[in-house]
């Protein structure tokens, strides 16, 4: 969000190094990669996702225009960018939950999820 369609730019480390052949590569680019690496890849990217959504607020606020465009020609805005995060985090999220519910058996609560023992995430947002 905050790299292609905020300024169409390259994705960049470590995406641009992955080899993206094959249809599937969305659901296998991650199968040999341990927890740990799983999440410093994570913490990585919300870090850097952070970092480029600060400078384009300090740069001209929610209501500028971004790289992204309809087909019209037409400029998304900051503030739509930002609102399509948040819903396609929320829809993966959901899909996480379903996935991993279907493994342990264990509903989602309101207190929230469990993550591997002792994991603190870097980025602020609590454990699952």
């Amino acid at each position: 969000m905050f790299t292609v369609k905020l300024r169409g730019e390259p994705i960049g480390a470590p995406w641009d190094a992955m080899d993206s052949d094959g249809d599937d590569w969305e659901f296998t680019s991650a199968a040999k990669d341990s927890p740990e690496q799983l999440y410093a890849f994570w913490d990585g990217a919300v870090e850097r996702s952070r970092a480029r959504l600060g400078a384009a607020l300090a740069d001209g606020g929610l209501d500028q225009l971004v790289h992204v465009s309809w087909p019209d020609g037409r400029h998304a805005s900051l503030r739509r960018l930002v609102c399509d995060l948040i819903e396609e985090y929320g829809r993966h999220t959901g899909h996480a939950d379903l996935l991993r519910e279907a493994v342990d058996g264990l509903p989602v609560t309101d207190e929230g999820r469990r993550g591997p023992a002792g994991r603190r995430a870097r980025t602020g947002i609590r454990d699952r």
